[in-house]
């Protein structure tokens, strides 16, 4: 006993000695992508408002509180190309000499006329859509159509701050007069929502031509449409965050005409009949409404989605390349989204693709240049980050999910390598389904909960495609499988185990 309690405190000061170092665990990310930082200019917060690639490799970028830059990465210097924009959300190059950005009042082409590499031209291409003043009116865009025309969208206003006397476009009446929002703002919420559309074509998506300024209302039913794109296909994407009508952050994929669901702005449709949205049963709009094609389930996924763009079809991004990815705000990621359509149906998985606190949060704005991903920050006081990242493939390729797909008994998943002799036991491929109300309040539990009834795995030649049958299925559900259990035949494990895939259709 003597013995043990003489050597006790000297085993408890080796233990908890300060000179013994932990060494931090290696991040399995950086092993397959070098992440790095940009130097950003002087004087200029770093709030990212847009990102895009300049035809000699340079890349542009706007700012929150109005300036333009052009970052050489040859010499690692910045060019301040334009000043004094408002709130600016988005950004196009046209040419070296021509660049689009999408201000809070209007879409903008700013031009330098005399080749010295600043702007001298500020030329209003669009400002044919409503400002009733209210802070959250942002504006998004501009992202090239495959026909060359421009698509644009339009933020709700929220019921966290008043309206303006000064508005720009018809007020819409309908509901609630004009005057109570002078008068009794924060109590116009339950008349009028959360999110509102006082003014023409807030939460639309609009496409607008680039040569005339001409504009045509493409779709309604958004709230905060911040992330737009298009997928390989050349399918019009845009994702939109969780709050009032969404149960969840969604993403869809949108057509001429379509209604995705926040009932605010049908009243900027031609066609409709003056009742107020609010009154309008919850069973009528789920009917005239498109749903998402993905969920982001709230907390494991996206709670803030942003930019959608391609990987690039270069061998430097290896079998990623061509996939479709989307930035996230309040956590250190970005997320990669497989769709398909069943039936005139869209619908598919999300998947973490890079997720790593030296990415940091606030993911805004995407380009690639090169075999380089640009990443633009920006928290707007809400979570976030600041400054511009760095994402280069180091050529090491990931142990990962690559692609799922539907099949009429389950689910096909392909991965980067091939999996070990245990990875046929069902008891490895579990997880949960369920769903979310489509309802007025802000956000949705995941409701209609249960467990994921795998009956069979059977493994392909290569071993990196699995069939995975189901005994039973659930529309309109997401399947979200956790297979942090799997190896590959070198023994690792995966770099990203969760994947939630939204089920909308049955394949025949």
């Amino acid at each position: 006993m003597k013995l043990c309690s003489v050597l006790l405190p000297f085993c408890l000061l080796a233990i908890a000695s300060p000179g013994v170092a932990q060494q931090p665990k290696p991040d399995p990310v950086e092993a397959c992508y070098s992440i790095g930082k940009l130097i950003m200019p002087p004087g200029v917060a770093p709030e990212v408002g847009g990102l895009d690639a300049m035809p000699d490799g340079r890349i542009a970028a706007c700012f929150h509180h109005g300036q333009v830059g052009i970052y050489n990465p040859k010499d690692k210097t910045w060019q301040i190309f334009a000043e004094g924009l408002h709130e600016p959300l988005g950004i196009l190059v046209e040419s070296a000499a021509s660049i689009l950005v999408m201000q809070r009042p209007e879409l903008t082409r700013l031009r330098d006329t005399d080749g010295d590499g600043v702007c001298d031209s500020y030329e209003t291409l669009w400002d044919g859509f409503g400002l009733s003043g209210n802070y959250h009116e942002f504006a998004f865009g501009p992202v090239r159509a495959p026909d060359g025309k421009l698509i644009v969208s339009l933020n709700l206003a929220s019921q966290g701050d008043t309206v303006f006397k000064e508005v720009r476009g018809e007020f819409s009446r309908i509901g609630v007069p004009r005057e109570k929002f002078y008068t009794e703002w924060k109590k116009v919420g339950k008349d009028v929502g959360r999110m509102y559309s006082r003014v023409p074509l807030r939460g639309w998506v609009v496409k607008v031509d680039p040569e005339t300024g001409k504009a045509e209302p493409w779709a309604c039913g958004f709230r905060s449409p911040d992330g737009i794109g298009f997928d390989a296909q050349g399918n019009l994407l845009v994702d939109d965050n969780q709050g009032d009508w969404r149960g969840s952050s969604e993403l869809f994929v949108v057509k001429k005409d379509g209604f995705y669901g926040h009932p605010a702005s049908l009243v900027w449709r031609p066609d409709w009949d003056g009742r107020v949205p609010l009154e309008v049963p919850v069973e009528d709009l789920d009917r005239l409404r498109t749903p998402a094609a993905v969920w982001f389930p709230h907390g494991h996924f996206a709670n803030s989605p942003t930019q959608i763009v391609q990987i690039p079809k270069s061998n430097a991004w290896g079998p990623f390349a061509g996939q479709t990815i989307v930035g996230e705000m309040n956590s250190p990621k970005i997320l990669r989204v497989l769709m398909e359509e069943i039936d005139g149906v869209w619908q598919g998985a999300t998947v973490n693709w890079i997720q790593s606190e030296t990415l940091k949060r606030g993911v805004h704005r995407l380009a690639f240049v090169d075999d380089v991903l640009y990443v633009g920050r920006t928290h707007l006081s809400w979570a976030g980050g600041e400054g511009i990242g760095t994402v280069v493939p180091t050529g090491k390729v990931p142990f990962d999910i690559l692609d799922m797909k539907f099949t009429p008994k389950g689910f096909r998943f392909t991965f980067t390598a091939g999996l070990d002799e245990s990875s046929d036991t069902a008891e490895l491929w579990g997880g949960d389904h369920y769903t979310y109300l489509y309802h007025k309040d802000y956000g949705s539990p995941q409701t209609d909960k249960g467990f994921i009834e795998v009956e069979k795995i059977t493994i392909g030649e290569d071993r990196r495609s699995v069939e995975v049958e189901l005994g039973a299925w659930v529309r309109d559900h997401v399947y979200e499988f956790r297979l942090d259990k799997l190896k590959s035949v070198d023994g690792r494990s995966l770099l990203n185990p969760r994947i939630a895939y939204t089920v909308r259709r049955v394949p025949p």
